[in-house]
């Protein structure tokens, strides 16, 4: 798996202070996608377990509230594969720093409630159980809003996973309640 980019003081990609992995690889090409260039699956570094050791080193600073993976798509099949046993450590070394996953796709295509599903593999459970916050669904031109928090198109959703295995469904995470959707003629100035 390649990388983009890691940020170690991120406060845009979930709440409070963390630590952001932009992977590199996706298949969804959404219209107007920020990050382009994190497409191609080769794009930036390799990611090493140097690479994962000095990302871990930021969390020894308690400020850091946890761990975001975004990208590129961390649930392209190839970076699912590489990022699990990442995921698992860094749980298993910070068991109460938050892990926040963002991806195209729609929980219900993840875990297989659609069918069957290209990125639905006997990992992906593990990868969404060790997840704290998952925002999913692809970003919508059409939907944009600059008043909703950690996300771009008022379709996507920010899924509180806790709630959501307790619950037996789909949880949408507390913090949406802050959001503002401002109306067309606010954002055109």
């Amino acid at each position: 798996m390649y990388y983009g980019a890691i940020k170690k003081s991120d406060i845009a990609n979930g709440e409070g202070v963390r630590t952001s992995l932009f992977v590199s690889g996706c298949r969804n090409a959404c219209k107007h996608c920020f990050n382009k260039e994190t497409w191609a699956f080769d794009y930036g570094e390799p990611f090493t377990d140097e690479t994962a050791e000095a990302i871990y080193k930021t969390f020894e600073n308690p400020v850091i509230a946890g761990l975001t993976v975004l990208g590129g798509e961390p649930m392209e099949p190839e970076n699912q594969e590489a990022l699990l046993p990442f995921l698992r450590e860094f749980k298993r070394r910070y068991p109460k720093k938050t892990l926040w996953i963002f991806t195209g796709n729609l929980y219900e295509e993840l875990t297989g409630q659609m069918g069957a599903h290209p990125k639905c593999l006997p990992i992906t459970a593990e990868i969404l159980a060790l997840t704290d916050i998952l925002v999913d669904g692809r970003f919508e031109i059409e939907k944009k809003s600059l008043g909703i928090r950690f996300r771009g198109s008022t379709n996507q959703r920010i899924i509180d996973m806790n709630k959501t295995r307790a619950a037996g469904e789909i949880v949408i995470w507390d913090g949406c309640k802050k959001d503002r959707i401002f109306e067309k003629q606010e954002i055109n100035v």
